[in-house]
């Protein structure tokens, strides 16, 4: 598999964030009554933010004195430059973003989790191979095309994991990268031969015939934290008012996306901000969110990483993760 260097990543990157400015990035805000802080939050417009989305609704971060505007972004590393240029506050994405800025020293920490998979039962994302592939066991990926939605991340490095317990070669895998809803149509195609796939797409392609051959997160780390939280070291040291309270409101706010008689919030902020047909955004599955970070499970996933050529060396964990 070809390496992702951290300068690559983080100098080719188009942000997907407008009206960004340092003058107005933490800037009470008349709006919201004068003596709340603007605080900007990149976050990805997926289903997963709707626990984000829900909190503001709700009131969280207004008890904790925070005006929280949610900016779309393409990724959790689209918005490291960003963080580091003080154009926004904090943002939820992947950890492999965070990794890769840590390798170069560029000043992000993450101060805790927002979401994780699930260590058993279904997954919130699995490999679907089509039906005409005749692949049924994770060992029979390798020498075939693989899709993920981004290179170098989480999907692909658990795939080969899982590949490689299964007794594959996970070198011979050849991954390319296709956006979670263009997969069932590249696999109907035959571009593909399977397709690391979220739902409602897992549902949509078994309906249709095709294999779920495995679930690689829980192959390989069960309970895989797949969102993290994550500011700049800069602002931890110079405003570590604001990310405490930030902290104690997004930990409040995962605490209660948990509960089950909230779900009908959390089902309805997707509805309000992704425009999703009803009947989807009912029955897509949601994460395990939660605030408390596994460092175990976010080392092994580096580790591997490492293993596969992803990273080139392992972060340093002392100073990247800084759990508030």
């Amino acid at each position: 598999m070809k390496k992702l260097t951290a300068l690559a990543v983080l100098a080719g990157i188009a942000i997907a964030l407008t009206g960004c400015t340092d003058s107005d990035a933490t800037t009470p805000s008349s709006e919201a009554g004068g003596d709340l802080r603007k605080v900007r939050v990149a976050a990805l417009p997926i289903s997963e933010t709707a626990a984000l989305w829900a909190g503001i609704e709700a009131g969280t971060f207004r008890k904790q004195g925070l005006d929280v505007e949610v900016l779309p972004a393409q990724g959790g590393a689209q918005a490291i430059p960003a963080l580091i240029n003080g154009d926004i506050d904090f943002a939820i994405g992947q950890p492999f973003g965070p990794f890769r800025a840590d390798l170069q020293n560029l000043g992000v920490v993450i101060v805790g989790n927002y979401a994780s998979s699930y260590a058993d039962g279904d997954d919130i994302n699995a490999v679907v191979a089509s039906a005409k592939s005749g692949i049924t066991r994770p060992a029979q990926l390798a020498g075939r095309k693989v899709s993920v939605n981004s290179l170098g991340a989480a999907g692909d490095v658990t795939i080969m994991a899982a590949v490689e317990k299964d007794g594959g070669d996970p070198a011979k895998v050849e991954f390319v990268e296709v956006a979670f809803p263009d997969a069932p149509a590249q696999l109907a195609a035959g571009n593909i031969d399977a397709a690391w796939v979220t739902e409602p797409f897992i549902t949509q392609l078994r309906e249709r015939g095709d294999k779920l051959v495995v679930a690689p997160y829980q192959a390989t780390i069960p309970g895989l934290t797949t969102l993290t939280t994550i500011t700049s070291s800069k602002l931890r040291e110079s405003d570590a008012a604001l990310v405490t309270d930030f902290s104690t409101a997004m930990k409040e706010t995962l605490a209660w996306a948990r509960d089950p008689a909230n779900e009908g919030s959390l089902r309805q902020a997707i509805k309000d901000n992704l425009e999703l047909p009803d009947a989807v955004a009912d029955s897509v599955r949601l994460p395990a969110f939660g605030w408390e970070l596994d460092r175990a499970g976010l080392e092994q996933l580096a580790a591997l990483a490492r293993k596969y050529g992803v990273l080139e060396r392992q972060p340093d964990f002392d100073r990247l993760i800084q759990q508030q």
